[in-house]
């Protein structure tokens, strides 16, 4: 017997998942805490990420007793983060890439469900239209009136999966992030969770997950039930 149930349904997380915008992030956080003389450490990174923006604020200013209130820590990074967005660019991972084609081609429903709000999407995926067109629906817990709670909650995962036409039980679903906090908020959906971590996400921090890879297209999907990616 395999240790891995089969699925039906993939839900990826967005940001460290699909798009490398991790680093922009940490970019805007670090610039605001070096005015005050601190530094943002990869364990105040590791609680940081997966969380919508007001929480990531909070942890921030809390984490790193910035002399600022948590509004005005988040009014700063987002228009930092914003703008370093505007500037650069967002790729998306090639790993990512190949896996979402090989599961869009064997006709395996996919979703995104990202803490980020539907400004910050458009904003983010503005140059990778055809790409999200793939996906069978996009859930941005940062502004979705159905996402009552951020990850550790659930709630983003369980949405996600009831706005498949066929509303798969959570078991059917695997889902594909990057960071502790969605981690967790898979398995306390009662989901299967593929991490792709953050190299400064410590080994305490993985043990949650049902597998861990280094890339997307790493990962043995054949043992969730799904079709082999042939590389």
């Amino acid at each position: 017997m395999s240790k891995y149930r089969a699925v039906s349904h993939v839900i990826f997380d967005m940001d460290g998942i699909l798009l490398d915008t991790e680093g922009v992030y940490k970019k805007a956080i670090a610039t605001i805490a070096s005015r005050f003389g601190k530094n943002y450490t990869s364990d105040i990174v590791a609680k940081v990420t997966g969380t919508v923006e007001r929480e990531s604020a909070r942890i921030a200013v809390t984490e790193m007793k910035l002399p600022m209130p948590v509004e005005e820590f988040q009014n700063e990074f987002h228009k930092l983060s914003y703008d370093f967005f505007r500037k650069y660019g967002v790729t998306v991972f090639p790993g990512a890439k190949r896996l979402v084609h090989h599961l869009s081609k064997h006709n395996i429903p996919i979703s995104v469900a990202t803490s980020s709000s539907q400004d910050s999407f458009e904003l983010k995926s503005a140059k990778h239209k055809d790409f999200f067109k793939l996906f069978d629906h996009i859930v941005c817990g940062g502004s979705d009136p159905e996402v009552k709670q951020g990850k550790p909650a659930p709630d983003i995962f369980l949405v996600s999966a009831s706005r498949f036409p066929d509303k798969p039980n959570p078991e059917k679903c695997l889902v594909f992030e990057d960071a502790p906090n969605g981690v967790q908020a898979a398995v306390n959906a009662g989901m299967q969770v593929v991490m792709c971590p953050d190299e400064n996400v410590p080994s305490e921090l993985r043990k949650n997950a049902t597998m861990v890879v280094n890339s997307l297209d790493d990962t043995p999907v054949e043992a969730f039930g799904l079709p082999e990616l042939i590389k």
